[in-house]
């Protein structure tokens, strides 16, 4: 990769609905290699979409919860059970398997409200065959909130 791929990466990160002419001249490239690049960076699988990003304020999910979940047993037929569980859920944004607390996954979850977050976690979440446990954290504020990642 060099500094143009890493150029076109760092600009369609913060504004992907750039058309390749305009991305080109960003770059200092003409349209043609531009256009290349991206799709060779794309092939590659370092592109990996193209996202709207929304507000969730503004489409009334006001509560947003981070979830640790404990399972009862560590078993492959556990987690999967679970994942796949979980994938089926609109609410959750962010599913993590994680090390070094008393919990095995953490969640990201939005709604609307409260009520909404009672029904979610006591309905499809706690009903998941092997959840022995959950803790919530609500979110307050937050502080930094971004996609792009930090570029090599």
């Amino acid at each position: 990769m060099n500094r143009y791929d890493q150029r076109i990466l760092e600009v369609l990160q913060q504004e992907g609905r750039l058309s390749n002419q305009e991305l080109a001249e960003r770059i200092g490239l003409s349209p043609s290699p531009c256009l290349r690049r991206v799709r060779a960076l794309e092939e590659a699988g370092i592109i990996t979409g193209y996202r709207a990003l929304l507000d969730a304020q503004q489409l009334g999910l006001t509560l947003m919860a981070l979830i640790h979940i404990s399972m009862d047993r560590h078993t492959p037929e556990r987690f999967v059970n679970f994942e796949t569980k979980i994938m089926s859920l609109a609410e959750v944004l962010e599913c993590l398997l994680i090390t070094g607390h008393d919990a095995d996954y953490q969640l990201k979850v939005v709604v609307r409200d409260m009520d909404a977050y009672q029904k979610l976690l006591l309905d499809k979440i706690t009903s998941i065959e092997g959840v022995s446990g959950v803790h919530s954290s609500f979110v307050l504020r937050r502080v930094v909130d971004k996609t792009a990642l930090p570029l090599p």
